[in-house]
């Protein structure tokens, strides 16, 4: 069941309601008994529970290696660049000091 946040437009009285989709939008505000409680817009918010791609690929593991050769068309490319020449490397930025 989702959870809604409602406000009062009188009072400011705030609440999050846990109902269903099919219930009645409340209306009448609990503290101050006035119908200017109004359900507002907010971000939501979900949890995937279980195993999967979620669960394994994005969880703060290492990262996967990149540039390793995996078959024929990746040989031709490493063949092309070893026959080209070679940029020189730049030089490593040298570290600022925040003023």
């Amino acid at each position: 069941m989702p959870i809604y946040a409602y406000r009062c437009d009188d009072c400011g009285f705030a609440k999050d309601v846990l109902q269903k989709m099919s219930d009645p939008v409340l209306t009448d505000c609990p503290t101050c008994g006035k119908a200017t409680f109004k359900k507002q817009l907010t971000a939501a918010g979900f949890q995937l529970k279980g195993t999967g791609w979620y669960a394994t690929d994005f969880r703060g593991g290492t990262p996967p290696a990149t540039g390793v050769a995996t078959g024929p068309a990746d040989a031709k490319a490493d063949a092309k660049s070893d026959s080209t020449a070679a940029a020189p490397a730049a030089a490593p930025a040298s570290p600022t000091t925040p003023a």
